[in-house]
């Protein structure tokens, strides 16, 4: 890599923007828009982790436990949500005559609350 010299701007491929970024990664304060792909961009966040002292990585370990808690919230009472509207769904369906298995096919309700409807 000591030889490799070449401007950011000249990078022609993926790999030499791999070997400009390892190369020159601490000298960098943002991301230059050459390498604004999902990847280096990944890379980069990776980065400012790891530049955190003791104190900000655990900050960042606890907002990180914080969003996941709210998400995993979030998600429980959507999929409820949605529980419940199959389960209306499934209700009608036995209204109109649709038999426990169309019901199953339409629904993906369980055999088990198919059957407690």
């Amino acid at each position: 890599m000591p030889k490799f010299n070449k401007p950011i701007d000249e990078l022609e491929n993926r790999f030499e923007k791999w070997i400009y970024v390892l190369k020159n990664l601490p000298k960098l304060d943002r991301v230059p828009e050459k390498l604004r792909e999902k990847i280096f961009l990944k890379l980069f966040e990776k980065a400012e982790i790891a530049k955190f002292n003791q104190e900000e990585y655990m900050q960042y370990e606890e907002s990180l436990k914080y969003y996941r808690d709210l998400k995993n919230s979030l998600d429980t009472a959507r999929e409820e949500g949605r529980q419940d509207e199959k389960l209306e769904i499934a209700k009608k369906l036995k209204e109109l005559g649709m038999s426990p298995k169309e019901i199953h096919d339409i629904t993906r309700l369980s055999w088990e609350d198919i059957e407690r409807l």
